[in-house]
């Protein structure tokens, strides 16, 4: 297999790389970044460890020139954001390369966007495009589909994310941050999709070794796409907390300082400071919880997972386990198209592969009963 990696060279990406680089039946992986210093660095370290590891640099608004560079793999993984900048872009490229695609997109307008303007297109091209497979969205779907399967009927979802600000990922997380907690967002209420302001909504939701946090409701993606294919739910939630120091990000973007992009810019080089000063020798631990309701058996049923983990380490497996299964055609269609994770994905086998790498889920939050 032959697989490029888009972004490569950043946090979540050179993670992916590091995984695919030593996976059986890899011959394979292209860093293909604007970074190439660093992307040099990564493929020098990965020398002979398993696959051939070498550099590309792309410019991701040069469509040309990413169909060129994408076309002949068997798949593109991207890692590279903002999303809402690139997703529909990369996605275009792939679908004109005729190269399947993976990436960890998690932005609920650019899921939205690429699924709604290219599904057709993929499928007649034959290319299957999976849009968010990180941890949320991504494990959070799978987990979510995991838990449905175990009821007759689904009525609620809610993906609660627990993130410290000390959790990494650099200037490219930090703008996501700002972009998710901007302007209105989407949520799934009542058979329906409605927008509401984001951080309108918040609750104190209970995370393995965390304990009670306060949440509140951004632009993640699961309320847009585990609908879609989850069809009869009737609610889907995404809420997201930081911990301490959260309302040094929440007051703001209440107040629409974030719906700016010239207000986000001068944020985004303030907070990256700030996350210099306070940077650890080990990124800190979030934690994700997933809640199902709905009916078995004829009687009222909740259904619960939870785990924790480091963003780099769980995000960037995960891109690599979806991209092996893409590769491998462990999917559960032979059409093209463009899907999220609980459309193409089986959850169970999914689940089973993240376990091998040490990212795994639990049925109760003291976390003695694992899911898998």
């Amino acid at each position: 297999m032959r697989i490029i990696v888009l972004g490569g060279a950043g946090d979540m990406g050179s993670r992916a790389v590091e995984d695919l680089a030593v996976s059986d039946g890899v011959g394979q992986v292209t860093i293909a970044d604007r970074n190439v210093e660093t992307a040099e660095k990564l493929s020098a370290r990965l020398k002979d460890k398993g696959a051939k590891v070498d550099v590309r640099r792309i410019d991701a608004n040069d469509h040309q020139g990413l169909v060129e560079a994408i076309r002949g793999y068997d798949v593109a993984a991207s890692a590279l954001g903002p999303f809402h900048q690139f997703e529909a872009k990369l996605v275009r490229a792939a679908v004109e390369a005729g190269v399947d695609y993976a990436s960890i997109c998690d932005e609920w307008q650019a899921a939205d966007s690429v699924i709604n303007e290219f599904s057709e297109d993929a499928r007649k091209q034959g290319v299957t495009v999976v849009t968010g497979l990180g941890v949320s969205p991504g494990i959070s779907n799978l987990g979510v589909l995991y838990l449905s399967q175990q009821l007759d009927r689904v009525r609620r979802a809610d993906i609660c994310v627990y993130m410290p600000l000390n959790a990494g990922g650099g200037e490219a997380v930090i703008r996501h941050t700002l972009f998710i907690m901007a302007g209105e967002v989407a949520l799934w209420r009542d058979g329906k999709r409605i927008m509401i302001p984001a951080c309108k909504e918040e609750r104190v939701v209970e995370f393995p070794r965390y304990g009670p946090q306060k949440l509140w409701n951004m632009g993640h993606s699961e309320p847009v796409t585990v609908p879609r294919f989850i069809p009869g739910i009737e609610e889907v939630n995404f809420f997201m907390g930081f911990g301490q120091g959260s309302n040094w990000l929440v007051f703001p973007s209440r107040s629409g300082l974030f719906e700016s992009k010239m207000s986000r810019e001068v944020l985004v080089r303030l907070l990256n400071l700030f996350e210099r000063i306070i940077k650890t020798d080990e990124p800190g631990w979030g934690a994700v919880k997933l809640d199902v309701w709905g009916e078995a058996g004829g009687k009222e049923e909740h259904r619960m997972a939870c785990g924790i983990g480091q963003m780099r380490e769980a995000t960037g497996v995960s891109l690599a386990i979806g991209t092996l299964m893409l590769a491998r055609k462990e999917i559960l269609t032979e059409e093209g198209g463009v899907y999220a994770p609980e459309g193409c994905l089986e959850p169970q086998k999914f689940l089973n592969y993240m376990k091998t790498k040490g990212v795994t889920a639990y049925y109760d939050l003291e976390m003695t009963k694992p899911v898998i």
